[in-house]
């Protein structure tokens, strides 16, 4: 057994309602590719995956768990691999809460709020985009209600 160490990640997509039109934050790594991505980092030895996605939008959108709503009844599971590796990465559906602004950490050197075709287009990698979708038609639903 070579014992590989699973790699395992949280985070939490973020969205804000701008009159009918649903954005999305994202935000820009300032290493690397300069990927897009919702605020997310790895777990930390002792941490449940949801105590992860609530420390890493704090420390790299300056987001504290009073600053938004957490939609926990969404929750998205990714599997897939990096540098031969396997990786989880699990979301939550959060909705900020108004006037509640973005601080980057030095982690970021940008960060937009867009809508789904805009956001999925800078996602690029197929299970983040299949994940912001599958946000936009939970919170339609939520909305509804």
């Amino acid at each position: 057994m070579s014992g590989l160490q699973e790699l395992r990640a949280a985070g939490l997509v973020i969205y804000r309602c701008i009159a009918t039109e649903i954005q999305y934050l994202l935000m820009q790594a300032s290493y690397g590719d300069h990927h897009w991505t919702p605020p997310k980092g790895h777990v930390d030895p002792g941490e449940s995956d949801l105590e992860t996605a609530l420390r890493e939008t704090q420390e790299e959108a300056g987001l504290s768990r009073s600053d938004f709503t957490l939609l926990d009844s969404f929750k998205k599971e990714l599997k897939y691999e990096v540098r031969g590796k396997p990786k989880t990465v699990i979301y939550w559906l959060a909705k900020i809460n108004d006037g509640k602004e973005v601080t980057l950490s030095e982690e970021h050197q940008e960060f937009r709020w867009l809508p789904l075709a805009e956001a999925c287009s800078l996602a690029k990698f197929p299970d983040m985009i299949s994940t912001l979708e599958e946000c936009e038609e939970f919170i339609k639903k939520y909305k509804q209600k």
